[in-house]
């Protein structure tokens, strides 16, 4: 978090309770660089037993692109929908790598940019913030990121989920 002008990799950790509940939900906290984002997404990813849906605008991760596929091979259905201009012009994009792996991937049918960055597990875990699945947001860029543990909440993003989807290019 942003301290005494330090940002980025030079910031302090200082994240006080990631962790704690809200009107009956769970929810965690997480500033990238200094908290550890990316192994948090790994572990909520590889706990999905039923299915995972995302919508994505920057997604570079090496490492959270393999823990989809790993779920994916074992079974777990996983949709996303990622920015057309990210996917063509970004490079280390994981479109391809994914969804050779079976991953039902679109991109997106928006003229401008499809900025979401949305997790959905199990249809009650959402991750959503300022994090894209990338290096930069992990290691480098301040961003925020938000574990709700929360059904009904889960049920909103899914339907945008589905909104986003229907108009993405297959």
């Amino acid at each position: 978090m942003f301290v005494d002008d330090l940002f980025g990799p030079a910031s302090v950790a200082n994240t006080p309770d990631p962790r704690f509940k809200l009107d009956g939900s769970d929810l965690e906290v997480y500033f990238s660089p200094e908290d550890g984002t990316s192994a948090r997404l790994i572990e909520l990813i590889g706990g999905a037993r039923k299915e995972i849906q995302f919508l994505a605008y920057s997604f570079t991760s090496d490492e959270i692109a393999a823990a989809m596929i790993e779920r994916a091979k074992a079974g777990v259905m996983i949709a996303g929908v990622m920015d057309e201009s990210q996917v063509h012009f970004n490079t280390g994009t994981e479109f391809e790598q994914m969804q050779s792996a079976g991953i039902a991937l679109r991109l997106d049918g928006n003229p401008d940019k499809m900025h979401h960055k949305v997790i959905v597990i199990d249809r009650k875990i959402v991750v959503t913030g300022s994090y894209n699945f990338s290096a930069s947001a992990e290691n480098i860029n301040d961003e925020n990121t938000l574990v709700i543990h929360n059904a009904e909440l889960a049920e909103r993003y899914l339907a945008e989920f589905q909104r986003v989807f229907g108009l993405a290019k297959p």
